[in-house]
């Protein structure tokens, strides 16, 4: 089995010396960046890393993986690191190591970043033709950590080969949901760091275009701050349409975050899994 690399070392998935070097350049961007603290960064792994990874990446057709299908998103989950290929593995346990999360902290300004090794929401995600994701603010809160604040995203994308006429394209939009500020398309090799602050609205709405048997990949690590406050209260995925959208479909997209934070205040009280959780709402979505 393959453990993460010794926190004295040297990581070799993330080329830490490399990207140390760039922290005073790579700091203030991503703080003063709009509409909300992020970064695009090429190149972000070791490119050998990288194409090892995105190579072994697996199928969604195991029940292993959670289908998130509903009138707000239709992609695929595999949050099982156990069930990770080795250089998958390897990459998650490094991008979750003391080393990375001391990178990570001074990059954001963010101090006390933990990361989560159950990869709640997070792990292995891909959505094949079809596919998509509304636009949203996160979940603010761990489900099952109640103390733990949602801070930083960090999405590392695996497709070598993407045409961008296939869409697929991360949109990050203003607060108050008039325009998209910034995109970035989800080609090999590159992540998207942000802030998940409240609002932070993101995703891509458009429905995939790519050839069959082609799908968007992507890993997808969620990083919290320990939290002592008592009056904290956590938000569910608040899903959010566009201005073009019509009011049939704003009305749905409505009606189903309803039934999304239905869920997340079960799953918090109850223990409900992610996988019967994704079979409910695809109920109700049916339903809808």
């Amino acid at each position: 089995m393959t453990t993460a690399p010794a926190a004295t070392e040297s990581l070799w998935c993330f080329p830490h010396a490399r990207w140390t070097a760039r922290l005073k350049e790579l700091s203030p961007v991503y703080q003063q960046a709009k509409p909300f603290p992020h970064i695009h960064l090429a190149d972000f792994l070791d490119a050998t890393a990288a194409q090892a990874a995105a190579g072994e990446f697996p199928e969604s057709s195991s029940d292993a993986w959670i289908q998130y299908k509903h009138f707000n998103e239709n992609k695929s989950g595999l949050a099982k690191r156990e069930l990770f290929p080795e250089m998958l593995g390897r990459m998650v346990d490094e991008l979750n190591s003391p080393e990375f999360l001391e990178w990570l902290s001074k990059l954001t300004g963010i101090q006390g970043l933990v990361a989560d090794p159950s990869l709640e929401g997070g792990g292995l995600h891909q959505s094949s033709r079809g596919g998509f994701l509304n636009l949203h603010t996160d979940f603010t809160m761990h489900h099952h950590n109640k103390n733990w604040k949602r801070r930083i995203n960090l999405i590392v994308y695996l497709n070598p080969g993407w045409d961008p006429s296939w869409g697929g394209a991360i949109e990050l939009w203003d607060a108050h949901m008039k325009e998209c500020c910034a995109s970035v398309s989800p080609l090999l090799n590159h992540a998207l760091i942000f802030s998940t602050v409240d609002p932070s609205y993101h995703g891509f709405p458009e429905k995939l275009r790519c050839p069959e048997g082609v799908s968007r990949k992507s890993v997808a690590l969620y990083y919290y701050t320990i939290e002592n406050d008592p009056a904290l209260v956590g938000r569910s995925t608040n899903y959010q349409a566009r201005p073009t959208d019509s009011k049939t479909k704003s009305a749905l997209i409505w009606l189903d975050k309803k039934a999304v934070h239905l869920y997340s205040r079960a799953k918090e009280k109850f223990g409900i899994s992610d996988h019967t959780a994704s079979k409910v709402l695809d109920f109700f979505s049916r339903k809808k």
